[in-house]
């Protein structure tokens, strides 16, 4: 697996990406007004004007082949993290993470996690900061890792 910043090339890929997961693991959990919010943040444009902005966004990809993303915002806040579902289970969600985790420039990362990924996000070392909450019909737990309690 190789993991590298994205370019402007890859958000198409990425938003499909998104769009692939979100659709099988999320969409059916959320109101129409959730999955309006979700395609608008998943955009190309919207990822192109957040890499714009100056948020990170890397790329997995193994064999060449693009199978997931992460966004960090602001060195310190894991805005999206996604893998095709055809590659889930084998590490790339893992390794995204750890890649991110090394380039934050804060002591504490957080995450609004999707409540579906809640899991995974406590097997990266992340603990819950607050209550399940609702943004644009999106429902998420706030959670956070300290980084030198990261694994």
């Amino acid at each position: 697996m190789h993991i590298r910043p994205a370019e402007l090339g890859d958000l198409d890929t990425l938003s499909q990406i998104c769009m692939e997961a979100f659709n099988t693991a999320l969409a059916a959990t959320l109101s129409s007004e959730g999955c309006d919010t979700f395609r608008a943040v998943a955009s190309p444009a919207a990822l192109a004007t957040r890499l714009a902005e100056g948020n990170q966004i890397l790329v997995a990809e193994i064999a060449e082949q693009t199978v997931g993303m992460i966004e960090l915002k602001a060195g310190r806040h894991i805005a999206m993290l996604f893998v095709s579902p055809s590659a889930q289970r084998k590490g790339i969600g893992k390794a995204l993470v750890a890649t991110a985790l090394k380039l934050a420039k804060e002591p504490k990362v957080t995450v609004s996690a999707s409540l579906p990924s809640v899991a995974a996000y406590h097997s990266y070392g992340f603990t819950l900061a607050g209550e399940i909450a609702e943004s644009g019909g999106l429902i998420y737990q706030p959670m956070e890792v300290r980084l030198a309690e990261a694994h």
